[in-house]
């Protein structure tokens, strides 16, 4: 008969896991924060500018302060006028407007153009799609994404996947709501009626099916 042989290491890693299990007080962690996104109709999509964009801000008539800049991970840049811009989560309009207005303590009404030269948004505007998908992944948002777009971004549904008890999880009216997918019948079957469009933050959970 083959017997369990305790060392001393080992009765001592016994003795840390009984005394944590026994220890134990865990608390609960409060919720992720609900982000909405600034797009609530497919058709009225505004990108967000993200930690990790390339931007370029041109002031007109006054290139020593226009420049490159790369959005830091705390979502600001600084200009050699301006320190700790807040840029994440608005649109280059928005933020042209904005710079405009705290450079207008230095400059005589300047004029400012924000363009995005690399695109990387705040991750509360990306898909995510987790679970039984071959790449499970946070995927960019494009303009007019459907669930199909998504799904051949991800590389589809791993043979364990239960596609048509999939959820997506969405942000409406500053709650979350979770719809019901069947994207089984959609990528398997060929329904395209299954086929629904894509939000930016949209998160897609794919469980695994019970045999």
């Amino acid at each position: 008969m083959f017997l369990f042989k305790r060392t001393p290491k080992r009765y001592a890693l016994l003795f840390a896991i009984t005394t944590l299990a026994g220890c134990s007080n865990t608390a609960t962690l409060p919720q992720a924060t609900t982000r909405a996104s600034l797009t609530t109709d497919v058709n009225d999509y505004q990108y967000l500018i993200g930690p990790g964009d390339s931007l370029t801000i041109f002031v007109w008539r006054n290139p020593e302060v226009s420049g490159q800049f790369i959005v830091r991970p705390d979502g600001k840049v600084t200009t050699s006028l301006v320190e700790d811009i807040d840029v994440a989560g608005r649109t280059p309009s928005m933020l042209a407007r904005q710079i405009e207005e705290q450079l207008s303590v230095f400059i005589n009404s300047p004029r400012v153009t924000v363009s995005v030269n690399n695109f990387s948004g705040p991750l509360s505007e990306q898909v995510r799609v987790i679970g039984e998908a071959t790449n499970p992944s946070a995927v960019s948002y494009t303009e007019h994404m459907t669930l199909l777009d998504l799904m051949i971004a991800v590389g589809g549904l791993t043979e364990f996947a239960d596609g048509n008890n999939a959820k997506l999880v969405r942000v409406v009216n500053g709650q979350q709501s979770t719809f019901a997918l069947s994207i089984d019948d959609l990528i398997r079957t060929g329904d395209i009626q299954q086929n629904v469009d894509i939000l930016p933050g949209d998160i897609i959970i794919i469980p695994e099916a019970w045999f």
